[in-house]
């Protein structure tokens, strides 16, 4: 008997059979942040390969990560679920209090299938989750722990898809802006000459603010080509800025681009390259500095969610002044009055000018890093290396959004006051945000801290 029972161990072992571990180990293992920013990153591919236009990337990545957030904040008595502090949010459903889970596995489960549903590539989630999941199990989780987490995080999925089903997206499909060829409006840009994006993304819902007017931009510099007017000022400084570019001011440009659909056109032919979005950036810089910090995951779940919700709410607010003012972009006043060859060092958007929309989501995302990890954070960003835009370093957060912001006027694709109101604007909205969006109890020992 006891040479059959020493048999069947070791076959046991030689099967690679796992004993299931504690809680406190299995937990553990579970809570290593680096699954969870594996699994952003992932996301961030995906949406690269589906070419999501930036203010629809944001919308992916807020109720993907508010999906994460929620899975996983009951494991955290000190953090607090975001039901009813968000507009016409409700809490998430509650777990069984009576029984055990493994709440970082829920919450990694509820993110994959939000994120999944709201892409296209199922089939890349479907390798990607294969490998993911196995990790978890040969963590040693209980199978019955394993399946009720799983289960959870599936319920939490959905209750956020039913919250997503009502922001008033679906109506808006297929919308198209008719172009008014007014003087000083907006038109299509060379070398795609692309239709307006989003034109009715203020129709949203939002996240955070009362309304998509709540901190209004004030408006822009009237259409005037006067020699001395304030339009025709702003204009030149592009225009002789755009002619005299140093080195180093294009590759600050070049390294905040995050245009994910470049037109490329050698003689006739015309193809395109795939890039990160400027949300997928900001979302890399939010792992590179929570990594810094070595932030634990409900720290790190924390700064994804509430940067990934002020990104969402810059984009709604930025929109809504752009499709308000429709200003025409100075590559068109340029060619169009005084230089019909000059071209601007990046791809002119296809949207208005009025206010930068990369200067709107990295202030306020920018704003919600320095409300949770203080003021004076040096990090070096190589986000998007792996795509030729090299490696910077910057002494605080808030000089990388404002760095972000600057670039799109040495881009030529902004004048100077739609830049600085879109930062302003954008850390509005990202202040806003962390006001309303408040994830923790005990917020004051967090202010003292920083």
């Amino acid at each position: 008997m006891k040479v059959r029972l020493l048999s069947l161990l070791v076959i046991g072992i030689a099967l690679g059979c796992k004993p299931d571990q504690t809680p406190e180990k299995y937990n553990a293992a579970a809570s290593d942040p680096r699954l969870f920013h594996e699994t952003a990153t992932h996301l961030t591919d995906v949406i690269i390969h589906d070419i999501f236009k930036p203010p629809v990337a944001s919308r992916i990545y807020g109720y993907s990560f508010l999906a994460a957030y929620e899975a996983l904040v009951p494991a955290y008595p000190e953090y607090q679920s975001l039901g009813n502090k968000l507009v016409k949010f409700t809490p998430a459903p509650r777990p069984d209090t009576s029984a055990t889970y493994c709440f970082p596995l829920a919450s990694i489960k509820a993110f994959t299938v939000v994120a999944r549903t709201l892409t296209f590539s199922g089939d890349m989630w479907d390798a990607y989750e294969k490998g993911l999941f196995a990790k978890y199990e040969d963590m040693g989780i209980p199978q019955d722990v394993y399946e009720r987490s799983m289960a959870y995080g599936d319920t939490v999925a959905k209750h956020i898809l039913a919250y997503s089903a009502k922001d008033h997206y679906k109506e808006i499909r297929g919308y198209r802006y008719t172009v008014t060829n007014q003087p000083g409006t907006w038109v299509p840009t060379p070398p795609a000459y692309a239709d307006a994006c989003e034109p009715m993304w203020n129709t949203v819902r939002t996240f955070a603010l009362d309304s998509v007017t709540q901190f209004r931009c004030p408006a822009p510099a009237s259409y005037n080509l006067a020699k001395d007017s304030p339009f025709m000022k702003l204009a030149m400084e592009v225009y002789n800025m755009g002619n005299n570019l140093t080195e180093q001011q294009k590759a600050s440009a070049f390294f905040w681009d995050d245009n994910p659909f470049v037109t490329n056109v050698v003689g006739h032919a015309m193809f395109a390259n795939k890039k990160m979005t400027p949300v997928g950036h900001w979302m890399a810089i939010i792992r590179t500095i929570t990594t810094d910090k070595k932030a634990d995951l409900m720290q790190v779940n924390e700064a994804y969610t509430l940067g990934a919700l002020a990104v969402y709410d810059a984009f709604i607010a930025c929109w809504d002044e752009k499709y308000r003012s429709v200003r025409i972009r100075p590559e068109t006043v340029i060619n169009n009055n005084w230089d019909p060859n000059w071209r601007p060092y990046l791809e002119t958007p296809a949207f208005p000018e009025y206010v930068s929309g990369h200067s709107s989501i990295s202030a306020a995302c920018g704003r919600i890093l320095i409300h949770l990890f203080g003021e004076n954070v040096a990090f070096t960003d190589t986000t998007e290396k792996k795509y030729g835009h090299g490696v910077k370093s910057f002494t605080s957060i808030e000089a990388a959004y404002w760095d972000a912001s600057i670039s799109r006027m040495l881009g030529g694709i902004h004048y100077r006051d739609g830049v600085e109101e879109g930062t302003r604007l954008g850390e509005k909205v990202g202040n806003n945000v962390w006001q309303r969006a408040v994830t923790r109890k005990n917020r004051e020992a967090l202010a003292q801290k920083n």
